[in-house]
């Protein structure tokens, strides 16, 4: 390979093994693996082993936070910020209000900084790490309480708040008024250029995107799919960034406009993995751009910087979780979990600096700042776990909202004709259901039901986990191809092994195999409408309704005992035919009366054949 590539081969190996690496150690320390990119980012950068150019790197690596923007969009669905818009927009507001003005007061008349980059410090310090905290409360199980969904709506706000921010800093910048005000006829047509940008991704993402998903869906191409998402994502960046606007704007508009779409989770999936790898790209970018002398001369101030940070966050986190009567201890576990600055920070003190409103020794100061609280947050959040029950009485603490489904919820994996009769039971009993398929026209038909299905494959763990595998208390496997059954089973038992699995059965040999994977019910898709059959069959004959039922009753019961055994000793034993090939035989659960009579000439030569070859 010539010199270009070798060293383009070298950075690219040398940025996996740092992510790995980092998740490692940051892990095994109890840090966010944020710290741990930022951190290796240092050790691969300039002052380190310099294995490339960061202002190239970070270029590619803003990938990511496009692709975040993308992915906040996708989770945004309208009706989920009406649900919660008192959390939202009430507790996200004051928040986010707060802390940025007392940010900017003590950066205006502590620090000596201009009115427009006092503005654009507090907002970004205001701002919490929405990987962090997800983090600490996931890893508490603690997103489900009260104190965890408020701060889960907090964080959900700045997520929404960010878009209008990035879109602010440009208008914050000096100078900004007087291009106004010399050349209007220039400003209008930008603005009118910015509205053409956002029209066309409205209307692309309202009436294209779905029926060009529907065509690859049916082409069964999965690459195709994956390059379509990509290519939303990064065809609605380009268009904005080339109108005057944010590329993360960009891909919000198109991640919100796709939320409600039936093919919502795969496309989460398939940009989840790319946004993931780029987003640790970027930390590490943010490592590698650290101005290390500036950090190393400043050490005080940046100490007293962080502290600062750290206790005007909490305080004012604090203070609005009291005031929505939260418990002392969880409105201090919210202050610590939105401590830390969020990843915007680092999108948006670069962006104060490209548009002067930042000097460089402020923004490398400010950068340095927020990746100090980012290491501070998960270790106060540590400490206050460890030792806050020494000091709190579970007595005191007023009892828990209830903030789920008294019935749970389902994920239902197939909607063919098994599927839409589980759905229906469900959705009658007002239980909460989300529904995979990837089989379009599938999709397409079950407007009727008055249910969203989405589109997904459900042999896919990444599609399994967006469409909220882990946090439900059921999966139902409904689909009619035993092969896919079992791969599902497979991947839920080996990824989420707590959840209940109710799998459709094809028969007898396939219930088995799903026994011996550990599934909490199996049952096969014919046994049951069989035995109404039969019930109905003995009562036109004139049985009793009570005496069928009892039959049936005893058969099933003898069918489960039968079942049972054959999965003990084999369902196989002496099953094997003349060419040594293994064949199920039907078995009758009741012993005959009397011997088969044939009633043709065929039947009793079969008859005879059976009689000779078993003798």
């Amino acid at each position: 390979m010539p010199v270009d590539e070798h060293a383009l081969f070298g950075a690219a190996l040398a940025f996996m093994c740092a992510a790995v690496i980092a998740v490692i150690v940051a892990k095994r320390i109890g840090f966010s693996p944020i710290v741990g990119y930022l951190l290796v980012g240092v050790a691969i950068g300039p002052v380190g082993f310099n294995v490339a150019d960061p202002s190239v790197v970070h270029t590619v690596a803003e990938l990511g936070v496009v692709m975040l923007l993308f992915i906040v969009g996708l989770e945004l669905k309208p009706s989920n910020l009406l649900s919660m818009g008192h959390y939202i927009f009430g507790l996200g507001t004051t928040q986010l209000a707060l802390t940025a003005l007392a940010f900017a007061l003590l950066a205006y008349f502590g620090l000596g900084f201009g009115v427009a980059a006092a503005a654009v410090s507090g907002l970004a310090l205001s701002v919490s790490g929405t990987a962090i905290a997800l983090q600490l409360l996931g890893e508490r199980g603690d997103l489900g309480s009260p104190y965890g969904q408020r701060t889960f709506s907090i964080l959900l706000f700045q997520d929404i708040a960010v878009v209008p921010l990035l879109a602010l800093v440009p208008l914050l910048a000096p100078g900004s008024e007087t291009d106004v005000a010399r050349d209007p006829a220039r400003t209008l047509m930008e603005a009118g250029f910015a509205v053409a940008g956002i029209a066309v991704i409205v209307v692309s993402g309202r009436y294209l995107l779905n029926p060009l998903f529907r065509v690859l869906a049916r082409s069964g191409a999965r690459e195709a799919m994956t390059a379509a998402a990509l290519m939303v994502v990064l065809g609605a960046a380009g268009l904005m960034e080339a109108t005057g606007m944010s590329a993360a704007l960009g891909a919000f508009l198109a991640g919100l406009l796709l939320s409600e779409s039936t093919f919502r989770h795969e496309l989460e999936a398939n940009v989840d993995a790319f946004r993931g790898l780029l987003l640790a790209v970027f930390f590490m970018s943010i490592g590698m751009s650290l101005n290390i002398d500036v950090v190393i001369h400043h050490i005080p101030r940046l100490v007293v910087g962080a502290l600062a940070v750290a206790i005007i966050k909490s305080v004012v986190v604090y203070l609005v979780f009291r005031a929505d009567n939260i418990a002392p201890g969880d409105s201090l576990r919210a202050s610590v979990a939105l401590m830390a600055a969020g990843e915007f920070a680092f999108v948006l003190f670069p962006l104060g600096l490209d548009n002067g409103i930042l000097r460089r020794e402020q923004a490398d100061l400010l950068i340095a700042l927020a990746a100090l609280t980012m290491v501070l947050g998960p270790l106060l959040f540590a400490a206050v776990a460890r030792f806050l029950p020494r000091f709190t009485h579970p007595a005191e603490e007023p009892p828990a909202d209830d903030f789920t489904d008294a019935d749970g919820s389902v994920l239902v994996i197939g909607f063919g004709r098994f599927g839409q009769i589980v759905s229906q039971c469900l959705l009658a009993q007002d239980v909460s259901v989300t529904i995979i398929d990837k089989d379009v026209e599938m999709i397409q038909s079950a407007g009727r039901f008055g249910v969203h299905i989405y589109y997904g494959d459900g042999t896919r763990l990444d599609v399994l986990r967006a469409a909220g595998a882990e946090t439900v208390e059921v999966i139902c496997v409904c689909v009619d191809n035993k092969e896919d059954a079992n791969r599902i089973v497979e991947i839920v038992r080996s990824a989420i092994p707590d959840v209940r699995l109710f799998v459709r059965s094809f028969d007898r040999v396939h219930s088995m195999e799903l026994m011996r994977l550990g599934v909490d019910f199996q049952l096969r898709e014919t046994l049951e409408s069989a035995l109404t059959f039969g019930a109905r069959t003995l009562e036109a004959l004139g049985v009793s309704e009570s005496t069928a039922l009892a039959r049936v009753a005893d058969v099933r019961e003898r069918d489960r005992a039968r079942l049972e055994r054959q999965l003990q000793d084999g369902l196989y034993a002496g099953a094997e035919n003349a060419f040594g090939t293994r064949k199920v035989e039907p078995e009758p659960l009741t012993e005959p009366d009397r011997p088969a009579r044939p009633l043709n000439p065929e039947a009793r030569d079969i008859l005879t054949h059976e009689t000779e070859f078993s003798g």
